[in-house]
């Protein structure tokens, strides 16, 4: 009885955000309007309340926290569901839709598990290797190991050996060896993708390929120069002017972080990608311990999260006698800052995330 009266009450608190919010709309009441979804076990519609309060307020940090709470949970609800049905029926097809969707919820080391037990079901199947040349990519352009490229080669590789129509796994393939400068090798891939297929994009990268120099045909070789460097040597490949993209996207970048050097607290900022970075406030060269400190906890985050399993590491907030020192990264991209106690932190987090999701999108990269 008590358990009933408790959620005619949480019914009521419905309807009053309900009413409250076509009144006067607010990122609080769509936040408060979602939690009560929640407690009513009505997380898929939590999670259209958080999508519904992001058109109307985009910078509510609230409201992303209630869009990926909800979206996570109701991907971790549809998981379930599918390792049901595998258990009662296992098709190749639920294989392929739960691996992508444990890829996306960053659960890695499930995912290498799931791929493991679908290749052992359907050897001639292509999909896992490809799932997992995925994963092992992307961890790859994250930190840069030359064992998790060399690994990613081998398992998509595999993939078009056991499907030579494998179109996503030659695409991949092609971007790698390009990037690393494997030009020759990037060429095939291409080549064999436009036999049947006049694809725009392809030809630019195509064109890309031809016009830049080969740096070798060893893959091992390039990828662990690449480790030591830590920077790949090309960018990636649009079909859009390289130059026109770059300079405006450094322009957005160093206005990004001149507002960020005006916020109250904040003493110094940066952006970094690759070995180059672009500093506003006191920092005098590129040996600065704010920068050091930067690029040594962000490996660090990376190696720390990937060893637990428990997805990535995009960002966080370093205390010390120094302050505080926020960051948020993604791949070799990451921006930075060093401020006091009285910056608004999760404000200059959601500032930070901005330039880098904004420079990730200049280069044709989604998050």
């Amino acid at each position: 009885m008590a358990s009933l009266i408790q959620r005619l009450k949480i019914w009521k608190e419905l309807r009053r955000l309900e009413s409250r919010l076509r009144e006067d709309p607010a990122p609080s009441t769509f936040v408060d309007l979602g939690q009560v979804h929640i407690n009513l076990g009505m997380v898929d519609r939590a999670l259209d309340v958080a999508k519904e309060g992001l058109a109307l307020f985009p910078d509510s940090a609230e409201l992303v926290k209630l869009r990926d709470f909800s979206q996570r949970t109701v991907m971790r609800a549809r998981a379930n569901s599918l390792r049901d049905k595998l258990n009662r029926s296992p098709t190749s097809k639920l294989y392929s839709e739960l691996a992508h969707l444990l890829l996306e919820l960053g659960e890695h080391g499930t995912v290498a598990g799931v791929c493991e037990e679908w290749s052992v079901r359907f050897r001639s199947d292509s999909g896992p290797w490809l799932v997992q040349g995925q994963l092992r990519l992307g961890n790859y352009y994250r930190d840069l190991s030359a064992r998790e490229g060399v690994e990613a080669v081998r398992c998509l590789e595999r993939a078009i050996g056991l499907n030579s129509h494998e179109r996503k796994a030659r695409r991949l393939l092609a971007e790698l060896f390009y990037r690393i400068g494997a030009m020759h090798r990037a060429r095939a891939q291409i080549d064999a993708l436009l036999v049947d297929d006049d694809d725009s994009e392809l030809r630019w990268l195509r064109e890309q390929v031809t016009k830049s120099e080969s740096l070798g045909n060893e893959h091992t070789e390039l990828l662990r120069r690449v480790e030591v460097t830590g920077a790949l040597p090309y960018a990636p490949a649009t079909a859009t002017s390289a130059a026109d993209r770059g300079d405006a996207n450094l322009v957005s970048i160093r206005e990004s972080l001149a507002h960020l050097s005006e916020m109250d607290g904040v003493l110094k900022a940066t952006y970094i990608k690759g070995t180059r970075a672009l500093v506003k406030g006191d920092i005098r060269d590129g040996k600065d311990s704010f920068l050091r400190i930067v690029r040594v906890v962000a490996k660090a985050g990376h190696r720390f999260s990937r060893r637990l399993d428990i997805g990535s590491f995009k960002k966080g907030v370093l205390q010390g006698p120094f302050g505080n020192i926020c960051i948020c990264c993604y791949g070799e991209v990451l921006a930075a800052v060093q401020c006091d106690e009285t910056a608004q932190t999760d404000r200059v987090l959601a500032e930070l995330q901005e330039i880098v999701a904004g420079s990730l999108y200049a280069m044709g990269v989604t998050l």
